[in-house]
């Protein structure tokens, strides 16, 4: 079975959000994993709203993930949903992730959405919750996620540890995507586990992505099997 997902940190939508919307339904994905979507007041309103946008629905996520969304399309039929949130260091912000069981047709899989802190004594412990969140699941696993560093560090490393690159899988691991006004960092992901295979990866540099997010949205083609 065949699936694209894209992953995308949309800035908390504040560019320009019609860009935002036109880079999604360009895209055509069947998932979009959200970081930084709405966590507070009116979440679930506002969390409607940008899957609206895309031509999509909710699936899980929002504020009790701490604005990790899961959107799909209708061709996706989401199962269950639940959230992890990450122990507070105290002073920085409370981070999370958050799952979907799906299925298109027969085939089952789970679809996770995460965003690491930016500080680096911090991310390590939440990649490791992160790790034995997803380690209690028995299907398929894709992960879209901003770790907030490179391939080279810690909680990448435990992250990626007997999963998929899909960006390393395509050859195409060179491609920053992050910050867009001067692209030079990639730390957002899309990993998949051994049953799942990578066909297509893209990080979509384009003038209306500029516009849309500080991050560039990362797009996966993926076969289920």
């Amino acid at each position: 079975m065949d699936l694209r997902v894209v992953s995308y940190n949309v800035h908390g939508q504040r560019d320009d959000t019609a860009a935002l919307a036109e880079v999604v339904r360009d895209l055509a994905p069947d998932v979009v994993v959200v970081q930084e979507g709405p966590r507070r007041f009116r979440w679930r309103g506002k969390g409607a709203a940008l899957a609206h946008s895309f031509g999509m629905v909710v699936a899980a996520g929002g504020l009790p993930s701490l604005g990790n969304l899961v959107l799909t399309t209708f061709r996706v039929r989401v199962h269950d949903a639940w959230c992890v949130r990450f122990p507070l260091t105290p002073g920085r912000h409370m981070r999370g992730a958050a799952f979907a069981a799906c299925s298109v047709g027969p085939v089952r899989f789970v679809v996770a959405g995460a965003h690491l802190s930016t500080d680096p004594d911090e991310r390590p412990a939440q990649a490791r919750e992160l790790k034995d969140a997803m380690s209690k699941v028995d299907a398929p696993v894709i992960l879209g996620a901003d770790l907030n560093e490179g391939s080279g560090g810690a909680a990448w490393r435990t992250v990626a540890d007997g999963l998929t690159d899909a960006a390393v899988a395509q050859d195409r691991a060179g491609a920053p995507t992050f910050p867009c006004a001067n692209p030079r960092n990639r730390i957002d992901a899309i990993f998949v586990d051994p049953r799942v295979t990578v066909t297509g990866y893209e990080v979509v540099d384009t003038a209306l992505a500029r516009r849309a997010s500080d991050h560039f949205p990362v797009r996966a083609d993926v076969v289920i099997t």
